[in-house]
Protein backbone atom coordinates (compact mmCIF):
# COMPACT_ATOMS: atom_id res chain seq x y z
CA UNK A 1 0.00 0.00 0.00
CA UNK A 2 0.94 3.11 -0.80
CA UNK A 3 2.38 5.66 2.00
CA UNK A 4 0.67 8.65 2.16
CA UNK A 5 1.78 11.86 3.51
CA UNK A 6 0.36 15.02 3.97
CA UNK A 7 1.25 18.80 4.86
CA UNK A 8 0.89 20.99 7.72
CA UNK A 9 -1.27 22.72 5.45
CA UNK A 10 -3.08 19.67 4.04
CA UNK A 11 -3.49 19.42 7.68
CA UNK A 12 -4.69 22.66 8.89
CA UNK A 13 -7.23 22.82 5.93
CA UNK A 14 -9.05 19.21 6.67
CA UNK A 15 -9.11 20.51 10.21
CA UNK A 16 -11.15 23.89 9.62
CA UNK A 17 -13.54 21.99 7.69
CA UNK A 18 -14.02 19.17 10.43
CA UNK A 19 -14.93 22.36 12.29
CA UNK A 20 -17.42 24.04 9.84
CA UNK A 21 -15.11 26.81 9.68
CA UNK A 22 -13.55 28.92 6.66
CA UNK A 23 -11.19 27.04 5.30
CA UNK A 24 -8.59 28.92 3.39
CA UNK A 25 -7.63 32.78 3.61
CA UNK A 26 -7.11 33.78 0.34
CA UNK A 27 -4.12 33.42 -1.24
CA UNK A 28 -1.71 36.08 -1.06
CA UNK A 29 1.59 35.15 -0.23
CA UNK A 30 2.34 32.01 -2.56
CA UNK A 31 5.75 31.86 -1.43
CA UNK A 32 8.01 33.09 1.05
CA UNK A 33 7.72 37.17 0.56
CA UNK A 34 11.50 38.37 -0.53
CA UNK A 35 11.98 42.67 0.05
CA UNK A 36 13.18 45.33 1.64
CA UNK A 37 12.40 46.95 5.31
CA UNK A 38 13.80 50.44 6.67
CA UNK A 39 14.19 49.39 10.43
CA UNK A 40 17.33 47.40 10.94
CA UNK A 41 18.81 50.63 9.29
CA UNK A 42 16.79 53.40 9.47
CA UNK A 43 14.62 52.52 12.83
CA UNK A 44 11.66 54.93 13.04
CA UNK A 45 13.37 57.74 10.87
CA UNK A 46 13.11 57.19 8.05
CA UNK A 47 12.31 59.87 5.64
CA UNK A 48 9.98 60.03 1.94
CA UNK A 49 13.36 60.78 0.23
CA UNK A 50 15.24 58.07 1.86
CA UNK A 51 12.65 55.60 0.79
CA UNK A 52 12.23 56.27 -2.46
CA UNK A 53 16.09 55.98 -2.50
CA UNK A 54 16.02 52.52 -1.56
CA UNK A 55 12.68 51.37 -3.90
CA UNK A 56 15.42 52.95 -6.66
CA UNK A 57 17.89 50.76 -5.22
CA UNK A 58 15.54 47.92 -4.70
CA UNK A 59 14.16 48.16 -8.26
CA UNK A 60 17.48 48.41 -10.13
CA UNK A 61 19.43 46.10 -8.54
CA UNK A 62 17.52 42.95 -6.78
CA UNK A 63 14.26 42.98 -8.43
CA UNK A 64 14.89 40.72 -11.13
CA UNK A 65 16.17 38.63 -8.36
CA UNK A 66 12.75 37.86 -6.86
CA UNK A 67 12.73 40.89 -4.31
CA UNK A 68 9.56 42.72 -4.12
CA UNK A 69 7.97 44.21 -1.31
CA UNK A 70 9.39 47.75 0.40
CA UNK A 71 8.24 48.36 3.70
CA UNK A 72 7.95 51.17 5.68
CA UNK A 73 8.44 50.52 9.56
CA UNK A 74 8.21 51.60 12.97
CA UNK A 75 6.34 55.00 13.61
CA UNK A 76 5.79 56.68 10.37
CA UNK A 77 3.13 58.69 12.09
CA UNK A 78 5.42 60.58 14.61
CA UNK A 79 6.22 64.05 13.23
CA UNK A 80 9.04 64.61 15.72
CA UNK A 81 11.22 61.22 14.34
CA UNK A 82 14.00 62.03 11.99
CA UNK A 83 14.49 64.88 13.29
CA UNK A 84 18.47 65.89 14.59
CA UNK A 85 17.43 66.55 17.84
CA UNK A 86 15.76 63.47 18.04
CA UNK A 87 18.87 62.00 16.45
CA UNK A 88 21.25 63.13 19.34
CA UNK A 89 19.00 62.97 22.04
CA UNK A 90 17.27 59.58 22.15
CA UNK A 91 17.71 56.53 23.88
CA UNK A 92 15.27 53.36 23.22
CA UNK A 93 11.62 53.41 21.60
CA UNK A 94 10.55 57.06 21.61
CA UNK A 95 7.38 56.96 24.34
CA UNK A 96 4.88 59.45 24.24
CA UNK A 97 5.31 62.12 27.07
CA UNK A 98 2.13 61.26 29.55
CA UNK A 99 0.38 63.55 31.85
CA UNK A 100 -0.88 62.61 35.24
CA UNK A 101 -3.85 60.48 33.95
CA UNK A 102 -2.30 58.96 30.90
CA UNK A 103 -2.94 61.66 28.24
CA UNK A 104 -0.43 61.75 25.60
CA UNK A 105 1.13 65.53 25.49
CA UNK A 106 2.86 64.45 22.67
CA UNK A 107 0.58 64.55 19.45
CA UNK A 108 0.86 61.82 16.61
CA UNK A 109 -0.70 62.63 13.09
CA UNK A 110 -4.00 61.23 12.69
CA UNK A 111 -7.38 62.01 10.53
CA UNK A 112 -10.72 62.63 12.13
CA UNK A 113 -11.61 59.19 12.35
CA UNK A 114 -8.26 58.27 14.56
CA UNK A 115 -6.91 56.46 11.91
CA UNK A 116 -2.59 57.62 11.93
CA UNK A 117 -1.47 59.28 9.01
CA UNK A 118 2.19 59.61 7.17
CA UNK A 119 3.70 62.67 9.01
CA UNK A 120 4.09 65.09 5.88
CA UNK A 121 7.10 66.70 7.62
CA UNK A 122 8.61 63.20 7.18
CA UNK A 123 6.56 62.31 4.24
CA UNK A 124 5.84 65.54 2.15
CA UNK A 125 3.39 63.79 -0.61
CA UNK A 126 0.70 62.82 2.11
CA UNK A 127 -0.04 66.10 2.39
CA UNK A 128 -4.08 67.13 2.08
CA UNK A 129 -4.83 63.85 2.79
CA UNK A 130 -3.08 61.82 0.28
CA UNK A 131 -1.28 59.26 2.72
CA UNK A 132 0.84 56.36 1.38
CA UNK A 133 -1.57 56.67 -2.35
CA UNK A 134 1.85 58.75 -4.00
CA UNK A 135 4.68 56.20 -2.43
CA UNK A 136 2.85 52.47 -2.76
CA UNK A 137 2.06 54.31 -6.90
CA UNK A 138 5.24 55.16 -6.97
CA UNK A 139 6.25 51.76 -5.53
CA UNK A 140 4.42 49.98 -8.27
CA UNK A 141 5.34 51.95 -11.16
CA UNK A 142 8.93 50.25 -9.84
CA UNK A 143 7.01 46.80 -10.60
CA UNK A 144 7.21 46.61 -6.85
CA UNK A 145 4.84 45.87 -3.93
CA UNK A 146 4.50 48.42 -0.90
CA UNK A 147 4.08 47.53 2.81
CA UNK A 148 4.08 49.16 5.87
CA UNK A 149 4.72 48.49 10.10
CA UNK A 150 1.60 49.36 12.44
CA UNK A 151 1.61 48.79 16.03
CA UNK A 152 -1.38 46.74 16.66
CA UNK A 153 -4.64 48.65 18.93
CA UNK A 154 -5.99 51.83 18.90
CA UNK A 155 -4.24 54.98 19.43
CA UNK A 156 -3.83 56.27 22.86
CA UNK A 157 -5.13 60.08 21.49
CA UNK A 158 -7.68 58.79 19.61
CA UNK A 159 -9.48 57.18 22.93
CA UNK A 160 -8.91 60.15 25.16
CA UNK A 161 -10.39 61.69 22.56
CA UNK A 162 -13.29 60.04 21.86
CA UNK A 163 -12.89 60.08 18.25
CA UNK A 164 -15.61 58.34 16.10
CA UNK A 165 -14.87 55.07 14.16
CA UNK A 166 -16.06 55.42 10.47
CA UNK A 167 -18.93 54.02 9.31
CA UNK A 168 -20.16 53.17 12.54
CA UNK A 169 -21.69 54.41 15.84
CA UNK A 170 -18.86 53.94 17.95
CA UNK A 171 -16.21 55.54 19.01
CA UNK A 172 -12.91 54.97 19.80
CA UNK A 173 -13.27 54.45 23.46
CA UNK A 174 -16.08 51.45 22.42
CA UNK A 175 -13.24 49.82 20.40
CA UNK A 176 -9.83 49.96 23.06
CA UNK A 177 -9.25 48.31 26.25
CA UNK A 178 -7.28 50.53 28.13
CA UNK A 179 -5.82 47.67 30.24
CA UNK A 180 -4.31 46.23 27.34
CA UNK A 181 -0.94 47.86 26.42
CA UNK A 182 2.47 47.25 24.57
CA UNK A 183 4.63 46.48 27.78
CA UNK A 184 7.39 48.22 25.77
CA UNK A 185 6.03 51.20 23.67
CA UNK A 186 3.22 53.54 25.00
CA UNK A 187 1.29 54.53 21.56
CA UNK A 188 -1.80 52.65 21.77
CA UNK A 189 -4.32 50.82 23.83
CA UNK A 190 -5.17 47.22 22.85
CA UNK A 191 -9.17 45.94 21.86
CA UNK A 192 -10.96 44.53 22.99
CA UNK A 193 -12.12 41.37 20.01
CA UNK A 194 -15.45 41.18 21.88
CA UNK A 195 -16.57 44.53 20.70
CA UNK A 196 -18.51 45.09 17.35
CA UNK A 197 -16.44 48.20 17.65
CA UNK A 198 -13.09 46.59 17.39
CA UNK A 199 -14.13 45.09 13.85
CA UNK A 200 -15.46 48.24 12.80
CA UNK A 201 -12.19 50.58 13.82
CA UNK A 202 -10.70 47.35 12.22
CA UNK A 203 -12.19 47.88 8.74
CA UNK A 204 -11.87 51.67 8.49
CA UNK A 205 -7.91 50.89 9.05
CA UNK A 206 -7.78 48.74 6.22
CA UNK A 207 -10.07 50.31 4.08
CA UNK A 208 -7.69 53.24 4.38
CA UNK A 209 -4.69 50.92 3.21
CA UNK A 210 -6.25 49.20 0.53
CA UNK A 211 -6.98 52.99 -0.78
CA UNK A 212 -3.38 53.78 -0.21
CA UNK A 213 -2.46 50.92 -2.24
CA UNK A 214 -0.71 48.36 0.67
CA UNK A 215 0.01 45.20 0.10
CA UNK A 216 1.48 44.02 3.16
CA UNK A 217 1.08 44.92 6.44
CA UNK A 218 3.02 44.15 9.65
CA UNK A 219 1.25 44.34 12.60
CA UNK A 220 3.62 44.53 16.17
CA UNK A 221 3.25 43.50 19.79
CA UNK A 222 0.77 40.79 18.39
CA UNK A 223 2.31 37.18 18.29
CA UNK A 224 4.42 36.91 21.14
CA UNK A 225 4.97 38.03 25.10
CA UNK A 226 0.99 37.38 25.13
CA UNK A 227 -0.44 35.73 22.19
CA UNK A 228 -3.56 37.89 20.88
CA UNK A 229 -5.52 35.90 18.86
CA UNK A 230 -8.56 37.45 19.13
CA UNK A 231 -7.29 40.49 17.71
CA UNK A 232 -5.46 38.45 14.79
CA UNK A 233 -8.51 37.21 13.52
CA UNK A 234 -10.40 40.75 13.63
CA UNK A 235 -7.24 42.00 11.64
CA UNK A 236 -7.88 39.02 9.23
CA UNK A 237 -11.43 39.48 8.80
CA UNK A 238 -10.89 43.34 8.09
CA UNK A 239 -8.21 42.79 5.55
CA UNK A 240 -10.51 40.15 3.81
CA UNK A 241 -13.20 42.85 3.43
CA UNK A 242 -11.01 45.57 2.34
CA UNK A 243 -11.70 44.68 -1.48
CA UNK A 244 -7.29 44.31 -1.81
CA UNK A 245 -5.47 41.26 -1.12
CA UNK A 246 -2.80 42.34 1.65
CA UNK A 247 0.10 40.13 2.85
CA UNK A 248 -0.32 40.15 7.05
CA UNK A 249 2.97 39.66 8.75
CA UNK A 250 2.78 39.11 13.07
CA UNK A 251 5.54 40.27 15.15
CA UNK A 252 7.29 39.97 17.04
CA UNK A 253 8.58 36.54 18.05
CA UNK A 254 8.84 33.67 19.62
CA UNK A 255 5.31 32.91 18.45
CA UNK A 256 3.83 29.87 20.66
CA UNK A 257 4.83 26.78 18.65
CA UNK A 258 1.52 25.95 20.50
CA UNK A 259 -0.72 28.45 18.25
CA UNK A 260 0.92 26.92 15.06
CA UNK A 261 -2.72 25.68 13.87
CA UNK A 262 -4.45 29.47 14.40
CA UNK A 263 -1.32 31.47 13.10
CA UNK A 264 -0.88 29.45 10.04
CA UNK A 265 -5.12 29.74 9.20
CA UNK A 266 -5.00 33.41 9.98
CA UNK A 267 -1.28 35.23 9.02
CA UNK A 268 0.52 34.72 6.25
CA UNK A 269 3.98 34.91 7.96
CA UNK A 270 5.13 35.38 11.17
CA UNK A 271 7.99 35.71 13.75
CA UNK A 272 9.21 32.55 15.21
CA UNK A 273 12.18 34.33 16.76
CA UNK A 274 12.77 37.83 18.86
CA UNK A 275 14.69 40.40 17.00
CA UNK A 276 17.28 38.73 15.00
CA UNK A 277 20.51 40.87 14.61
CA UNK A 278 23.98 40.44 13.59
CA UNK A 279 25.41 37.75 15.52
CA UNK A 280 26.32 34.37 15.81
CA UNK A 281 24.77 33.30 19.24
CA UNK A 282 21.25 34.15 17.52
CA UNK A 283 22.06 32.80 14.30
CA UNK A 284 22.91 29.39 16.13
CA UNK A 285 19.67 29.72 17.99
CA UNK A 286 17.73 30.09 15.24
CA UNK A 287 19.00 26.44 14.07
CA UNK A 288 16.23 24.88 16.37
CA UNK A 289 13.61 27.86 16.08
CA UNK A 290 13.36 26.91 12.23
CA UNK A 291 13.21 23.10 12.61
CA UNK A 292 10.60 23.10 15.05
CA UNK A 293 8.53 25.25 12.28
CA UNK A 294 9.70 23.41 9.46
CA UNK A 295 6.14 21.05 9.24
CA UNK A 296 3.97 24.75 9.29
CA UNK A 297 5.31 25.99 5.96
CA UNK A 298 3.40 25.95 3.09
CA UNK A 299 2.01 28.78 0.60
CA UNK A 300 0.12 31.44 2.52
CA UNK A 301 2.02 30.47 5.73
CA UNK A 302 5.08 30.93 6.80
CA UNK A 303 7.31 30.69 9.43
CA UNK A 304 9.94 34.41 9.80
CA UNK A 305 13.35 33.90 10.88
CA UNK A 306 13.16 38.02 10.80
CA UNK A 307 15.07 40.27 8.85
CA UNK A 308 18.72 39.80 6.81
CA UNK A 309 21.23 42.00 8.49
CA UNK A 310 23.34 42.22 6.01
CA UNK A 311 25.37 45.13 4.35
CA UNK A 312 25.16 48.74 6.31
CA UNK A 313 22.73 49.13 9.69
CA UNK A 314 21.84 51.02 12.71
CA UNK A 315 22.85 54.55 10.92
CA UNK A 316 23.03 56.83 13.70
CA UNK A 317 23.42 53.83 15.80
CA UNK A 318 19.59 53.03 16.08
CA UNK A 319 17.93 51.05 16.37
CA UNK A 320 20.56 48.62 18.34
CA UNK A 321 24.13 49.18 18.62
CA UNK A 322 26.17 51.35 16.56
CA UNK A 323 26.00 51.95 13.08
CA UNK A 324 28.18 49.57 11.44
CA UNK A 325 28.44 46.99 8.56
CA UNK A 326 27.10 43.86 9.64
CA UNK A 327 29.27 41.79 12.18
CA UNK A 328 28.79 38.76 11.20
CA UNK A 329 31.71 37.07 9.31
CA UNK A 330 31.23 36.11 5.55
CA UNK A 331 30.99 32.64 6.51
CA UNK A 332 28.10 33.26 8.84
CA UNK A 333 26.72 35.39 5.70
CA UNK A 334 26.66 32.22 3.66
CA UNK A 335 24.98 30.33 6.99
CA UNK A 336 22.46 32.88 7.24
CA UNK A 337 21.03 32.65 3.74
CA UNK A 338 21.32 29.11 3.21
CA UNK A 339 19.78 27.82 6.95
CA UNK A 340 16.88 31.25 5.75
CA UNK A 341 16.60 29.25 2.18
CA UNK A 342 16.42 25.92 2.97
CA UNK A 343 13.94 26.32 5.56
CA UNK A 344 11.53 28.84 3.53
CA UNK A 345 11.93 31.61 5.99
CA UNK A 346 10.64 34.89 3.87
CA UNK A 347 13.61 37.26 3.42
CA UNK A 348 13.30 40.97 4.10
CA UNK A 349 16.76 42.86 4.14
CA UNK A 350 17.31 44.90 6.74
CA UNK A 351 20.48 47.10 5.38
CA UNK A 352 20.55 50.48 3.49
CA UNK A 353 20.83 49.68 0.12
CA UNK A 354 22.57 53.03 -0.44
CA UNK A 355 25.21 52.59 1.96
CA UNK A 356 25.48 49.04 1.32
CA UNK A 357 28.60 47.30 0.43
CA UNK A 358 28.42 45.94 -3.62
CA UNK A 359 29.83 42.87 -2.01
CA UNK A 360 26.67 42.95 0.47
CA UNK A 361 24.31 43.14 -2.84
CA UNK A 362 25.81 40.81 -4.81
CA UNK A 363 25.76 38.33 -2.27
CA UNK A 364 21.93 38.74 -2.53
CA UNK A 365 21.70 38.10 -6.55
CA UNK A 366 22.24 34.39 -6.47
CA UNK A 367 19.34 32.94 -8.47
CA UNK A 368 19.94 29.65 -7.46
CA UNK A 369 20.03 29.85 -3.64
CA UNK A 370 16.42 32.10 -3.84
CA UNK A 371 15.27 29.04 -5.94
CA UNK A 372 15.54 26.99 -2.51
CA UNK A 373 13.48 29.62 -0.63
CA UNK A 374 10.85 29.77 -3.19
CA UNK A 375 10.41 26.60 -4.89
CA UNK A 376 11.33 23.90 -2.38
CA UNK A 377 9.35 21.37 -0.58
CA UNK A 378 9.67 18.76 2.23
CA UNK A 379 12.53 21.05 3.67
CA UNK A 380 13.62 19.42 7.21
CA UNK A 381 16.70 19.26 9.23
CA UNK A 382 18.02 16.01 9.00
CA UNK A 383 20.63 16.27 12.34
CA UNK A 384 22.22 18.92 14.01
CA UNK A 385 24.86 18.48 17.02
CA UNK A 386 27.39 20.58 18.55
CA UNK A 387 29.51 20.05 15.95
CA UNK A 388 27.16 20.64 12.52
CA UNK A 389 23.83 20.56 11.48
CA UNK A 390 22.05 19.16 8.09
CA UNK A 391 19.39 20.22 5.92
CA UNK A 392 17.53 18.35 3.34
CA UNK A 393 14.87 19.45 1.12
CA UNK A 394 12.90 18.28 -2.45
CA UNK A 395 13.20 19.80 -5.52
CA UNK A 396 9.24 19.53 -7.39
CA UNK A 397 8.91 17.63 -9.98
CA UNK A 398 11.86 16.07 -9.55
CA UNK A 399 13.55 12.97 -7.77
CA UNK A 400 16.62 15.63 -7.12
CA UNK A 401 17.42 17.29 -3.57
CA UNK A 402 18.94 20.31 -1.94
CA UNK A 403 21.25 19.59 0.78
CA UNK A 404 22.73 22.40 3.33
CA UNK A 405 25.55 21.63 4.91
CA UNK A 406 26.66 23.51 8.14
CA UNK A 407 29.55 23.94 9.95
CA UNK A 408 28.77 25.14 13.88
CA UNK A 409 32.25 25.33 15.40
CA UNK A 410 35.21 27.70 15.34
CA UNK A 411 37.30 25.51 13.12
CA UNK A 412 37.35 24.29 9.66
CA UNK A 413 35.72 21.18 9.41
CA UNK A 414 34.81 18.68 6.60
CA UNK A 415 30.46 17.94 6.71
CA UNK A 416 29.27 15.22 5.13
CA UNK A 417 25.84 14.03 4.06
CA UNK A 418 25.24 10.07 3.42
CA UNK A 419 22.85 9.45 0.72
CA UNK A 420 21.56 6.23 2.15
CA UNK A 421 19.98 7.89 5.12
CA UNK A 422 17.40 10.05 2.83
CA UNK A 423 17.18 8.38 -0.87
CA UNK A 424 18.06 5.27 -2.48
CA UNK A 425 21.11 4.04 -2.96
CA UNK A 426 23.29 4.70 -5.74
CA UNK A 427 25.42 8.08 -7.83
CA UNK A 428 24.60 11.79 -7.39
CA UNK A 429 26.00 14.33 -9.18
CA UNK A 430 26.22 17.20 -7.12
CA UNK A 431 25.99 21.12 -7.96
CA UNK A 432 27.69 23.68 -5.69
CA UNK A 433 24.86 26.73 -5.82
CA UNK A 434 26.92 29.24 -4.52
CA UNK A 435 29.66 28.85 -6.84
CA UNK A 436 27.13 27.73 -9.67
CA UNK A 437 29.26 24.96 -10.23
CA UNK A 438 28.91 21.16 -11.07
CA UNK A 439 31.32 18.85 -8.41
CA UNK A 440 31.06 15.52 -9.89
CA UNK A 441 29.36 12.50 -9.22
CA UNK A 442 29.67 10.67 -6.06
CA UNK A 443 28.81 7.40 -4.41
CA UNK A 444 28.01 6.41 -0.93
CA UNK A 445 28.34 10.14 0.61
CA UNK A 446 29.33 13.81 -0.24
CA UNK A 447 31.00 16.46 2.00
CA UNK A 448 32.15 19.58 2.12
CA UNK A 449 35.52 21.65 3.78
CA UNK A 450 33.66 24.58 5.14
CA UNK A 451 34.66 27.40 7.19
CA UNK A 452 33.90 27.97 10.76
CA UNK A 453 30.73 28.63 11.39
CA UNK A 454 30.73 28.55 7.44
CA UNK A 455 27.96 26.56 5.38
CA UNK A 456 27.47 25.15 1.91
CA UNK A 457 24.30 24.71 -0.22
CA UNK A 458 24.28 22.28 -3.23
CA UNK A 459 21.57 20.66 -5.70
CA UNK A 460 21.85 16.37 -5.56
CA UNK A 461 20.57 14.76 -9.23
CA UNK A 462 19.98 10.93 -9.29
CA UNK A 463 22.29 9.35 -11.65
CA UNK A 464 22.33 5.42 -13.23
Amino acid sequence: MKKLTYSAAAVTLAWCVWAGEPAQKPLAAATPPMGWNSYDAYDCTINEQQFRANVDVLAKELKQFGWQYAVIDFLWYNPVLGTPDDLANRKGNPDLRLDAQGHPLDKLDMDKYGRLLPSVNRFPSAANGAGFKPIADFVHAKGLKFGIHIMRGIPRQAYFERLPVLDSKYTAQDAANPRDTCPWLNYMFGIDPAKPAAQAYYDSLLKLYAGWGVDFVKVDDISAHVYRGGEIEIIRKAIDRCGRPIVLSLSPGETPLGRARHVARYANLWRMSDDFWDNWKSLLHNFDLLNAWSGWSAPDAWPDGDMLPIGHISLHAHPVGPDRLSKLTWPEHYTLMSLWSIARSPLMIGADLLSSPQRSLAFLKNKEVIAVDQRSTGNRQIRKDEQEAVWLADVPGSADKYLALFNLTTENRKVAFRFEDEMPRGKFAVRDLWAHRDLGVFEDDFGAQLDPHGAGLYRITPRQ
